[in-house]
């Protein structure tokens, strides 16, 4: 049987060679789709079209099952993220607790909805099924730093904090 050169990697960036690692490491297998998204999302912050182009022939996949992977999983994005995250849990503890009080005044005061980044780029704006800190109820991610028992208040403090910067 032949060897097959796998495809060019999008461009020069060295972070393509951590995701041909996942493919090699899992032989170019097409079972390794989701691990080899995930890989190109943590090392970019995103999937843009040539990435998932990339991997898609890569893994010897049809680009529409790629494109329904990262639609269907809520933790792939098409867009790239704001320079700060505010990801607000949407988890039984937190809901219980007003997680959609919170979530109604975020948008109201950032003039956009969970899912979207600002205009300027700056702040994007998520949901997470459970963040894994129910007794901190209602909780908040801010970049990757956990706050415990927010407050609609506090948040559109911190929501000011990123602004400034």
């Amino acid at each position: 049987m032949p060897l097959i050169t796998p495809p060019s990697p999008p461009s020069d960036d060295k972070r393509w060679k951590i995701v041909s690692g996942t493919m090699r490491r899992h032989g170019f297998a097409r079972s390794a789709l989701i691990e080899t998204l995930h890989t190109v999302q943590s090392s970019f912050g995103y999937l843009d079209k040539g990435a998932v182009e990339y991997v898609a022939k890569s893994l010897h996949v049809p680009l529409s099952q790629a494109y329904g992977v990262v639609t269907f999983y809520h933790h792939f994005s098409l867009k790239p993220p704001g320079r700060h995250t505010m990801t607000l849990c949407l988890g039984t503890a937190c809901f219980i607790k007003g997680a959609s009080r919170l979530i109604d005044d975020v948008e109201g005061h950032l003039q956009l909805k969970v899912g979207q980044t600002s205009r300027d780029g700056g702040i994007s704006l998520m949901t997470a099924r459970c963040v894994g800190a129910c007794g901190q109820a209602p909780v908040v991610l801010a970049d990757s730093e956990l706050l415990s028992e927010m407050t609609p208040e506090r948040a559109v403090e911190q929501l000011e904090r990123w602004t400034v910067e």
